[in-house]
């Protein structure tokens, strides 16, 4: 049996795409090792939820650092000490200097709660809604130096209802938002995805879309 794909997880909030991938850890549906928890707010929910368990944490305070810079290159730096092979930002809200990521692009991914390139930022649940979109989703996209702007591996969509709110909306899209990510971090894992000269690769071939979520939480090509 090959050894558990070893990843490390950047958190600043709560901790509920985090959660997921814990539990897929404990129940063995990932092939994964969560070598370490990081942070930039010592009190996340999210780090308390590594903490129980049982996995490494660590919390750096972004304001005893002169730059974004020297706080990314001390991050990176200690996370890289644990040898991962994929860095996952769940819930992570910092925009990653440029130089500090360059040599990790391709091996680290982003959760974001849209429809990819649209709404890149904050507030996408109410950006969609005052748009009048009739789908919303969320996409899970490699980073780069831009910001949600990084090629996209995989989205998951649903209709917006007549009555949403941003609050019933986030609701509705989070259980999609945990299995997108679990999917997405399994075929990392299990090296059908990659990136390629900023093309995603899945099964060797170049996406000319991203992946899809079915129903059965697992990823398909677009039709």
């Amino acid at each position: 049996m090959p050894a558990a794909y070893p990843i490390a997880i950047l958190a600043s909030g709560r901790g509920s795409n985090l959660a997921a991938l814990i539990d897929a850890q404990r129940t063995a549906s990932l092939p994964i090792d969560i070598v370490l928890v990081a942070g930039d707010k010592a009190h996340a929910p999210a780090l308390r939820l590594a903490e129980e368990a049982g996995l490494s944490t660590l919390a750096l305070d972004p304001a005893g650092y002169a730059t974004r810079a020297e706080f990314d290159a001390d991050l990176f730096a200690r996370i890289a000490e644990h040898a991962p092979r994929l860095i996952v930002l769940a819930g992570f809200m910092r925009i990653l200097d440029a130089s500090v990521l360059e040599p990790w692009v391709g091996r680290v991914i982003n959760i974001h709660p849209s429809l990819l390139p649209l709404y890149r930022g904050l507030r996408t649940h109410e950006r969609a809604i005052a748009a009048g979109d009739a789908m919303h989703g969320a996409s899970v996209h490699y980073v780069t130096s831009e910001l949600d702007g990084g090629p996209v591996i995989a989205q998951a969509s649903l209709a917006i209802a007549a009555d949403a709110t941003p609050a019933t909306l986030a609701a509705e899209l989070l259980p999609l938002e945990h299995r997108l990510l679990a999917a997405c971090v399994e075929l990392i894992a299990e090296q059908r995805v990659a990136l390629d000269d900023n093309v995603v690769r899945y099964d060797g071939s170049a996406l000319s879309a991203p992946l899809r979520l079915g129903p059965d939480g697992t990823l398909e090509t677009s039709a």
